[in-house]
């Protein structure tokens, strides 16, 4: 499984609002100059996690994002699940049995395992917790 800028970034996103609204909503803009993420790719990251219940947004002159529920409710595997499409360790796996073989699969049990217990860690971790550790980007 390789996850993609869009989960990454999606992330840092998510953390940034919830360590800056303190004092109501954030621009997209102000999330961008401390993450160094263009305003455009935010603004689609911010669109699907709204859409997904993950953001709130508010219009206006001192509108912007908030989280829709609290940090410690939100975890990282959610998020990767809304921002990748729930990817899999090997294509074969999950529940669509899209594969030819797959009567005689001898390693599809394996796969599956090994993607729940990465959703298992993934879930784990909840906003919050990533924002009191250390970051490595």
């Amino acid at each position: 499984m390789k996850l993609t800028t869009r989960t990454r970034y999606g992330t840092r996103l998510m953390i940034d609002i919830a360590m800056h609204s303190e004092d109501g909503p954030v621009q997209i803009e102000s999330v961008a100059g401390r993450q160094d993420i263009s305003v455009k790719y935010l603004e689609k990251l911010a669109n699907t996690l709204n859409t997904a219940g993950f953001l709130k947004s508010r219009r206006g002159p001192r509108g912007g994002h908030l989280l829709a529920r609290s940090p410690e409710k939100i975890t990282l595997g959610e998020i990767v699940r809304v921002l990748e499409g729930h990817p899999l360790v090997m294509d074969c796996g999950g529940k669509e049995l899209n594969c030819p073989r797959i009567d005689e699969c001898l390693t599809r049990r394996a796969w599956d395992e090994v993607t729940q217990a990465v959703y298992e860690k993934l879930d784990s971790y909840t906003i919050a917790d990533l924002m009191r550790g250390p970051t490595c980007e």
